[in-house]
């Protein structure tokens, strides 16, 4: 019997010890678990960590990229631009970036930033707009410097007399629609619009004209070429006048001619007419290229002298476009360079004729009207014929450091006036045109061969830089690469 006992025992004791094991094993699996499941949630916080520092790296880098683009590493011939690489990153905070920057060219850039934490990777993207709607990008453009809070850039008519404007325009306080204007273009104010849609409360930069310094950049200073003028007749073109020889890039200017003191009387300073005294006059009304007076430059077309093509012409002075004989002015050339100027006028710019260009692709001429502080009422554009009407049509590129004045207010002005080119004022565009039940009728065809890169044209004024120039239109996270 006691046999028995001792077997039943070591059975029980066998069970105790098999449970035990059993315990054991299960204890040890589950600590193997546990270090398992320590070590893997220990990687999983350090990825999290490394993620949330290298999106913090990716968008510092952005930061950098926006405020590269903004101090001008973008411009019309950039492509794309990358700082960086993955396999060379910039340090930053224990990690590392690079950033990419793509040129769309239609007014955006997109700007994209990588960082690299731990072999971790995150990247973010912004979608940056320009805000330049200045000489380059705008049909009309009104800066008001002068803070002027009443201010209104007017547009109005009705029926076949209604302003047209293709091209985007902006104001520096308040924009008025009325009767049956069209903008064909993205209106953009600082104040209010009434009589169409877009944004108001936007500030865009003006030209920096003191930073062109004229005086000694342009290539031709006209007064000085003019020490040493002859006065001479020249029926044709009206009275005497003082001119220069046909070799000197000046000769496409007389200058105080005696049959038109009536309109020189009250201004300051000496009035330069453009006429070229060395064309055959054409008093034809046609208002078209072929029926124009031609002005030839020096050194075209088989000219006498060098050649005056692509440059700055400086004038200190008035400029006028305005002849008793002649209807229109032609920029001529009968070969195939391009005819190409820019006139810098230190006064007023007056224009009461038809300035064209004989090949509209390749021609340009831009007009820019500077202040002078000794003259009160300086820098500003005058356009129309408020005697005969004669003006209906402005093939320029144009800039009044202060303003755009209107001088068809009589019911003799022109019935209708059309720009291709662009109207910009540092100050105000005052296109009032009105005159008893009459309006005069202003169409404005933006030429956005500028702003496109596909002419250029020398000495003409941009933007400081500064942030106002770019908006970031979209900031995002993407997938890194």
């Amino acid at each position: 019997m006691t046999h028995g006992r001792t077997g039943v025992a070591w059975r029980r004791r066998g069970s105790a010890l098999l449970v035990a094991l059993i315990a054991v094993m299960v204890l040890a699996a589950l600590a193997a678990g546990l270090s398992t499941y320590s070590g893997s949630l220990q990687r999983e916080n350090e990825g999290d960590e490394h993620a949330s520092r290298a999106l913090y790296v990716a968008e510092a880098g952005l930061s950098l990229a926006i405020g590269s683009v903004r101090g001008g590493a973008v411009d019309e011939q950039t492509d794309e631009l990358e700082v960086g690489s993955d396999e060379e990153p910039l340090p930053f905070s224990g990690g590392g970036y690079w950033y990419r920057v793509r040129n769309n060219h239609d007014g955006t850039v997109t700007v994209t930033s990588t960082a690299d934490v731990g072999g971790v990777r995150q990247a973010t993207e912004a979608v940056l707009e320009s805000n330049d709607e200045g000489i380059f990008n705008s049909a009309l453009f009104a800066g008001n410097v002068s803070g002027d809070p009443l201010y209104d850039m007017k547009f109005g008519g009705t029926g076949v007399q209604a302003d047209i404007v293709n091209g985007n325009i902006y104001s520096g306080r308040n924009v008025l629609v009325t009767g049956g204007a069209q903008i064909n273009g993205l209106i953009r104010a600082a104040g209010s619009i009434s009589g169409g849609g877009g944004d108001t409360g936007k500030t865009l930069p003006i030209p920096d004209i003191a930073g062109m310094n004229y005086a000694t950049t342009a290539h031709y200073n006209v007064n000085a070429l003019f020490a040493s003028a002859t006065y001479k007749t020249h029926t044709a073109l009206g009275g005497r006048a003082w001119q220069v020889s046909e070799s000197s890039p000046a000769h496409i200017f007389r200058r105080n001619p005696s049959d038109r003191t009536s309109a020189t009387s009250s201004t300051s300073k000496d009035d330069y007419f453009l006429e070229d005294p060395y064309e055959a006059v054409s008093g034809s009304s046609t208002v078209a290229p072929a029926n124009g007076t031609r002005i030839t430059l020096a050194g075209h077309d088989n000219n006498p002298g060098s050649n005056a093509s692509n440059k700055v012409y400086y004038i200190d002075g008035n400029l006028w476009v305005h002849n008793n004989n002649i209807y229109s002015f032609t920029l001529f050339n009968s070969g195939s360079d391009p005819v190409r100027a820019t006139f810098v006028v230190r006064g007023n710019i007056y224009i009461s004729d038809n300035i064209l260009y004989q090949n509209a692709t390749t021609g340009a001429l831009a007009m820019i009207a500077i202040k002078d502080p000794a003259v009160a009422s300086s820098g500003n554009i005058y356009f129309g014929d408020p005697s005969f009407g004669t003006l209906e049509r402005m093939d320029s590129f144009m800039y009044a450091e202060n303003n755009f004045h209107d001088n068809n207010l009589s019911a003799t002005g022109s019935a209708k006036v059309t720009v291709n080119g662009n109207m910009t004022a540092g100050n105000q565009v005052r296109i009032n045109r009105d005159w008893g039940s009459q309006h005069s009728k202003l169409t404005v065809n933006f030429d956005g061969r500028i702003a496109s890169g596909a002419v250029t044209l020398p000495g003409l004024p941009t933007a400081a830089q500064g942030e106002a120039d770019w908006s970031v239109v979209s900031w995002r996270t993407v997938a890194a690469r």
